[in-house]
Parts: C-alpha cells; structure tokens; sequence
C-alpha cells in the first residue's frame, strides 16, 4: 500500500505531537486521509477566538489547503464529522453560514456532534472530513 504521510505546510506542524496531518494512499485506490482541523494556523495560533463562523472557516480552509497539497479539492469532499464543544451547539446559524460559504451548493453530508471540550479550550470546534478524490473513482 506505501501510504505517504505528510504534514503540508500550511498547516500546523503535528508531528511533534505524534501524527501526521495527511496520509494519502494509492493502492488499490487513491485515498486522502485527513486529521480533524481547528481553528489553527500554521503557527499554532488560534484564528477567531470566540468566534463561531470564523474558526468553522478557518478550519474548512485548513481541509482546503491539505486537499491542495495532495491534488484533490472541497469538491472531493463526500461528508464531514463536525465536533461541536457542548456550550456551542446549539450555535447552529454560524455554522451553517460557514459551511455554506466555503462549500457553496456542493454541500457534503454531515454528523454535527457534541463534545465536552477539544484539544485546547478556545477551540468551539473540529471538522474531520472523508474525502474521495475524483480520480480514484472508477
């Protein structure tokens, strides 16, 4: 399979911490694997603090900049896992905003789940997506 880990550079650098962003593999078919992004940049600086429809933005451009990375788009995005912190769930107009706005009408499917906290605590939330790249479809 050889699958090919990766951390692209846009994106905070994981591997100090004991994963790597990215995995893609080829074998039987092309496949993107892909960490669950926050609202970090590629500093580890929290973008939008407080701010629902930013870091729900900042976290799908995250997804965008990987997918770029790999040669794959948010148009090979089929569904995403959306991990909400409890206090914010019901915080549903941001949200739907953002998703709207990155994806356009090319919406994926969807599980909004609510979680009592993320890896730090300004985090409101975590988008993990499942991607099936155009050019493994056969």
């Amino acid at each position: 399979m050889n699958p090919i880990r990766t951390n692209p550079p846009e994106l905070f650098d994981s591997e100090p911490v004991g994963f790597s962003q990215m995995v893609v593999t080829t074998v039987p078919y092309r496949s993107i694997s892909l960490s669950g992004q926050v609202a970090w940049n590629a500093d580890r600086e929290i973008v939008g603090r407080d701010d629902m429809y930013t870091q729900v933005v900042q976290s799908l451009r995250n997804i965008e900049s990987a997918l770029s990375y790999a040669n794959a788009s948010l148009g090979d995005v089929v569904a995403l896992r959306l991990y909400i912190k409890q206090s914010h769930i019901h915080d549903s107009d941001p949200i739907s905003r953002g998703l709207k706005d990155v994806f356009g009408d090319k919406l994926p499917c969807a599980t909004w789940i609510g979680v009592s906290g993320l890896a730090d605590e300004a985090f409101l939330i975590e988008i993990e997506p499942t991607v099936v790249p155009s050019d493994s479809i056969a």
